[in-house]
This record gives C-alpha cells, structure tokens and sequence, in this order.
C-alpha cells in the first residue's frame, strides 16, 4: 500500500496507458500517418514545419526492435508520449494545489482584509489532480492524439512539460528555474509552432514573480542565450539531412530561402487570418464541439472549477485565463478542415479547471459523514464518464481500410505504372509508408498532382523516380522558372505557370506511356480533366479501371480484372472513411457502365452486385440497373 501511495501518479499514467493500449491503430490511418511514419523510419524531413524533434526522436524509437510493425510501433510512441503528457499535467497541478494560497477575505463589518491560508489535505490533492487530468486523458481530440503517429502527441507531452517546469519556476526562490522554461520552450519550438500559444501563461507569471526590472530583464537576456542555441541545433538538421538528399524531402530545405520557406510553413500562411468569416465558423464550431471533448459532466465541474480558482488562487486563474482565451482567438485564425487539434492547450487548461471543480467536490463531499466515505467511488464513478462516452468515438483498434484502400490500388496497376492522383489524406501519404518502409509495390510511381505546384517536389521526384523525372525534364525546369517568382514573393505571371504546370502533367503521361501503364484518380476525372484544366495528349482517353481510370489510346474494350477485392470498414466512420466508401462504389459503377457501353452485361452484373451488397447505401443509376435486369 506504501508503495501504491509512493507511485500513484505513475500509476495513473500507466493506467491510461494500458487503456490507450485498446484503442491504438494497428496501421496508418487517415491524412499525414503515412507520411509522418515514413519520415520517421527513414530519417527524412517532413512537410512544414519540418518537426526535427519529433522526426529524431522518432527515429530513435524505431530502432528498438521490439518486434512490432513500424507503423504500430510508431503508433505506440504516440500513445506513450500522451500517457507521460498526463503524468506531467498530474505532477504540475499537485505543484499547484501543494504551494500554500493566501486568500483575501473582506470583513464587512470590521471593514479591513483578512489573510486566509488555504491548505488541502493530501487525499484531497491526489484524488482531485487524478480525476482532473483523467477527464483530459479521456478527452476526444486528446485521446485522438494517443491512436496515431501524430506530431501532436509529443507536442500535448512538450506542453505539459512547460507548464510543469513554469510552476516550479514560479514556486521556486531560485530564478535559475527560469531557464528550464526557456530550454523547455526550446524543445516545444522544436516540435510544432503551436507551441506559442503558452507564451501567455510564462509570461504572465514571470511578471507576477519577477515583476519588470533589471534583474528580471537579466534573467529573459540569459535564458534566451541559453535556449536559442538549443532550438537553433534541431532546425539546421533540415538544412543537413537535405543534403544527404531523403527519400522524404519536403521543401528541399538546402539552403537558406528554401529552409525559411520551410521553417515558417509559408504555403500554409494563405489560411492564417484568411477572414472574420472564417474565424467565426471556427469559432463556433469550437464552442459546438466542446461539450463533446469533456462531456456535460466534464463541462458542469470545468465551470464549478473556473468559479473556485477565481477565488481561490487569482494569479493562476488570470493565468490560465488569458492563456485559455489567446488559445482559440488565435487557433480560429486558421482556416483548416482538422482544426481540433490546434485547441489542444485550451483543453489542457480546462482540464486544470476541471481539477478545481473536483477540489471543490471533495470539499462538499468531505463535510457530510455519510459522503466522506463515499468520495473515491463517486469520483471513479465520474472520471470513467468520459471515456465510457468517447471510446467509441476515438477507438482506431480496427481501422485498417486506409491500408486496404492503398494496396488495393497498388495491386491493380501493372508494374512501373504511373498513378496521377491528389487523394493525400487517404491514399497518396499512406503509399508512402508502404513503398518505403514495406517496400511494397515501390515499382509503381505515386505522383501527388497537387505537389507538382511546388518547385521542391520535383527534386524528390528525382531522387526516387529518376527515369520518369528524366523524360520531362525539360517541362519540369520551365515550371520550376515560371514560378520562381511566385515563390518569392516577386511579380509572378499565373498564366505562364499554370500553363507550365498543365504541360508537366499532359507530359508526363504522354512522354511515359509507351513505356508505363497510367492511371488518374476519380477527383482528376470529375474535377480537372471536365473544367478543362488538365488534357489528355490527343488521341487518348480513359477508361474506368477498379478504382483508378486508365489512359488508353482508341475507343476499343479494355478488360479489366473483376474486383475481387475486399476493403475491411471499421465500425465507427467519419468524413474520410464515407469519401472511400464513395469513390470505391463511384468507380464499380462506372466500371458496371462501362461493360454494359460494350454489351458485356454478365461482367457489369459482378461489379453491381459488389456494389450492391457492399455499399447498400450508394444510388446506382436506374438506368444502369434497367440495362442488365434490375
């Protein structure tokens, strides 16, 4: 029992842990997974802002051979850095309910102030802090995090890590603890820039502390000499891994205007403080969401907590306040789909709140001797809310249709074909993951017709697909001229680089495919190819082949193999999962279509029939159905 007392945090941790254990992915899942393993595995430089700690740190940790596949293996590394994010957030909270709080109480009568000392008895400190960084845990978007090799997931572990190590400064008489803030704000530079959003919080309490004045200049002067160089080493491993040419270089960070471009996430910034408009639907959809992160209970004691901090502890509620705030004022600004992420702090500050709202819980609970019994089961009973409501909604155990769905496409291409696609969130960044760590069907060429705009894809391009990047080579250096100036920000020409780039694309088909089968994706079909933005070289055409279009030349049948395929769908779904069970039944159909065109009606009934016992929900046409006896 000693023991269990001595260690109960770690405990904790390891607790939540085990249960993320659960929910883990046992393969890539949706938008950057593949990528970001792949940079891992192969010590490669990801997309902005590079990510150098995570990407190192990563690497390290695959190296253990512990007899997991990489990607599960990167996948555990995420759970693990969440698990000790909440070791660290149970450790800073006991930092701050352990420190003794001077209360101001006004005496109406004797019309003077009263110094009032708070102190909370040790169970009452454990329980709380426990039950409070248990509901953020358990947190939707938090447990999210834990799922998946993520750049978030190191960065909820940095962010825990600062505000342990700013509580400690702030407790502490010696203000030599302030320069493990600023190396702690070093490492979290590292990782992710979001990491600007807790400035508020150190800021504010260093003037609490230190108040502005000499001395205190002195202490920021010498801490960032001290952290500066430290944040300065990791970034310059993107300009020296560049150079070793990666099989992921994104940015190609080689020299300096490649590296800022980089390093400040440049082709990002068009969504940053886009409009009011925007923030405003990100705004609400923070304030919509949020009962879903927490659920009502998480919400109800947040609140209960926010209203005893306030008069419990002034300095850390105008603290965590104003971090709270600047938090989502400044995360609305960015007009991104998977906006939930960048709310990550504010939820940890919430969950600060939380833990006050359980403080003042006990303290109700305590007074009553029919209750004090009571309290850890009642608490346990509250603490498991959120994770009984959310676990269905973050379990990614059997999530492995974005493996099935990249292999199926793989597979149904002869070898060295070339794919045109832009589908990164579902096919084109898991592939890299299986061409290059795998090496599964590395014969075939994925090229993300979206990143053929940037000038740095083609080096890539070069390293890993030399031959093709040889046979266009010509085109691709008038792109890369015509948007130079675009890139620097110079007077730029978009007629010359669009028509530049449409050249890349119509070249690099007609200039392979005497020697390389190529295939477009649906979105090229229905989006670029029917606006006219992307042509076909004269005399092709393209004909649904699976779940790709093949370019072929005349007008004769081109049989493709029957769709023996199977695609295992998890039990929940969301927006990403519903785009494949879409684009796979879309494409069955046109294939269907396409038989019938040449009175091949037994071969269409196979492709319907899959459609129709798979995707029930998918409207075939009533005219293809008509035509073979539906």
């Amino acid at each position: 029992m000693k023991w269990i007392k001595k260690n109960i945090f770690s405990i904790s941790s390891f607790i939540v842990f085990v249960i993320y254990l659960f929910t883990l992915a046992p393969s890539v899942i949706q938008i950057d997974s593949g990528e970001l393993a792949t940079v891992q595995y192969t010590l490669g430089i990801a997309h902005p802002t590079g990510y150098p700690l995570f990407t190192i740190l990563g690497y390290l940790f695959l190296q253990i051979p512990i007899g997991l596949r990489k990607i599960s293996q990167a996948n555990l590394l995420a759970a693990i850095w969440c698990s000790l994010s909440i070791l660290f957030l149970i450790k800073s909270i006991y930092l701050l309910l352990s420190n003794k709080i001077e209360l101001n109480k006004k005496n109406i009568k004797k019309k003077k102030n009263i110094i009032e000392e708070i102190n909370y008895s040790e169970d009452q400190k454990v329980i709380s802090v426990i039950a409070g960084s248990f509901f953020l845990a358990f947190s939707k978007t938090f447990w999210l995090q834990s799922t998946s090799v993520e750049v978030y997931s190191l960065q909820t572990f940095l962010f825990t890590i600062i505000i342990y190590f700013i509580l400690k400064a702030f407790y502490s008489n010696d203000s030599k603890e302030w320069i493990y803030v600023g190396i702690s704000f070093a490492f979290g530079f590292a990782n992710h820039m979001t990491t600007l959003l807790i400035i508020p919080f150190a800021l504010i309490l260093f003037l609490f502390k230190e108040k502005i004045n000499a001395y205190s200049l002195r202490i920021i002067f010498k801490t960032i000499i001290i952290s500066l160089p430290i944040l300065i080493l990791f970034y310059l491993y993107l300009p020296f891994r560049a150079l070793q040419n990666p099989i992921m270089n994104w940015g190609n960070p080689i020299n300096f205007e490649n590296f800022w471009r980089h390093f400040t996430g440049k082709q990002y910034q068009v969504w940053l403080f886009s409009s009011f408009d925007s923030a405003k639907k990100q705004l609400s959809y923070f304030i919509t969401n949020f009962p879903d992160e927490f659920t009502f209970a998480g919400i109800i004691l947040g609140f209960i907590g926010f209203i005893n901090l306030a008069k419990t502890n002034r300095r850390i509620f105008i603290s965590t306040l104003i971090t709270f705030l600047f938090s989502i004022l400044y995360s609305i600004n960015y007009d991104i789909a998977d906006i939930d992420t960048y709310f990550l702090l504010a939820n940890i500050i919430f969950s600060i709140w939380i833990t006050y709202g359980f403080v003042y819980l006990y303290e109700k609970l305590y007074k009553s001797l029919t209750l004090r019994k009571l309290i850890v089961p009642i608490f346990v009973v509250i603490i498991f809310i959120p994770l009984i409501i959310n676990k269905n909604k973050t379990d990614q155990s059997d999530v492995l249709i974005f493996e099935d769905y990249t292999k199926t496409i793989l597979n149904s291409v002869e070898k060295n074909s070339i794919i045109l696609s832009y589908q990164w969130d579902y096919f084109i960044s898991a592939s890299y993951y299986f061409q290059f760590v795998e090496n599964y069907r590395k014969d075939v060429v994925v090229v993300d017709k979206e990143l053929l705009r940037r000038s740095w894809y083609y080096n890539q391009m070069k390293r890993n697909n030399y031959e093709v990047y040889k046979s266009i080579e010509n085109e691709i250096n008038s792109f890369k001229e015509s948007v130079k100036p675009f890139e620097r920000d110079e007077i730029y020409n978009a007629t010359i680089i669009e028509k530049n780039y449409q050249s890349v694309m119509t070249n690099l088909i007609q200039k392979n495919i005497n020697e390389r089968n190529c295939y477009l994706g649906l979105e090229l079909i229905q989006n670029e190819l029917q606006r006219g933005e992307f042509n076909l070289p004269e005399g092709y055409s393209v004909v649904p082949f699976n779940l790709l279009f093949k370019v072929v030349k005349g007008n004769e049948y081109y049989e493709a193999p029957l769709p023996n395929f199977t695609l295992r769908f998890p039990k929940t779904n969301n927006n990403y999962i519903d785009f494949i069970r879409t684009t796979v039944a879309t494409m069955l159909t046109y294939r269907a279509a396409y038989e019938i065109q040449f009175n091949k009606k037994e071969r269409a009934k196979i492709y319907i029939e899959k459609v129709k016992n798979e995707y029930p929900e998918f409207n075939i046409p009533i005219g293809i159905l008509n035509s073979v006896g539906y």
